[in-house]
């Protein structure tokens, strides 16, 4: 490990929004790494709960750097933060999440000699909105082997991305791609295709980093939401000899799961699809949408 690399400065980006329930937790999760160069940087980005007080008290306590804002979003406010971060490293961390103690030390470890991955991440456990863990049969990315990804094995979806909860960033990687863009307001599947395209790998470590907390807020419930986001992604990439089968297959995978819950949305997705496109996944969405209320 070259010097550098052992005293790296990982900077933590925590943009918090309403989640004045769980940011405690979060920062302090940080607070309690055994990896001693963290700049932790949190933003609050218009919470309308008492987040702020909560935050502010931490503050207080530890010394951290601390901005509120008006709310502009999390790409928006994720790009602001990465310009004046002063780490080699960037971790942007859920405001609702858990990190375990050795996460950070576990990940510059790892990047240290490997200047070819842009982005490492780990395995996360499933907790309940109040902390408690969910069952073991529950648990599908507590074990998942390392394993190294690139450009294709994201954009034809051949290998699982490690949980965005447990990501760190080469600052270098981000700045190569422009990092995020505030137009695309799911930033993962965005960036995740953005690095890799530029070269780098996607390592997953075999370890676990985090605790992910499912509640009633988190993002991958809206599906609307998702929809936009992931069809103006691919998009970019509507060069690529597997274009049509790749948007093909998310507008089947979308339209499933939206044709019991948003019928709307499920008519517009399914309007997308060309019926050169269509196969039983098509058949299920529409058995669902024929027959199942919107619960």
């Amino acid at each position: 490990m070259h010097k550098e690399d052992a005293q790296a400065l990982v900077t933590v980006i925590i943009a918090s929004y309403n989640h004045a329930p769980y940011i405690e937790a979060s920062i302090e999760s940080v607070l309690a790494q055994t990896w001693p160069n963290i700049e932790l940087l949190v933003i609050d980005d218009g919470s309308t709960d008492d987040s702020v007080q909560r935050i502010r008290h931490l503050q207080q306590k530890y010394g951290f750097d601390f901005r509120e804002q008006q709310n502009q979003g999390l790409t928006r406010t994720l790009n602001e933060s990465i310009v004046r971060a002063r780490g080699s490293l960037i971790a942007p961390f859920g405001s609702d999440d858990i990190m375990l103690p050795e996460r950070i030390a576990v990940q510059v470890a790892h990047l240290a000699d490997k200047p070819e991955v842009g982005i490492c991440g780990g395995n996360i456990e499933f907790i309940q909105a109040d902390g408690t863990l969910y069952p073991d049969e529950e648990q599908k990315q507590r074990d998942v082997p390392a394993q190294r990804i690139n450009f294709d094995d994201v954009f034809l979806q051949r290998k699982s991305i490690p949980p965005t909860a447990t990501l760190m960033f080469r600052k270098e990687a981000l700045e190569k791609v422009g990092c995020f863009n505030p137009e695309i307001r799911l930033e993962d599947v965005y960036i995740w295709l953005k690095i890799t395209h530029a070269g780098y790998y996607i390592d997953r470590i075999d370890a676990l980093m985090a605790r992910y907390r499912k509640h009633p807020t988190n993002t991958y419930k809206n599906l609307r939401f998702m929809a936009d986001s992931l069809l103006r992604t691919y998009a970019d990439y509507a060069d690529h000899p597997a274009y049509n089968q790749v948007r093909n297959r998310l507008l089947n995978s979308l339209f499933v799961k939206a044709a019991d819950r948003d019928k709307a949305l499920a008519r517009e997705l399914l309007g997308k699809l060309p019926l050169r496109g269509w196969n039983g996944k098509t058949v299920r969405g529409l058995l669902r949408y024929l027959f199942l209320s919107v619960r």
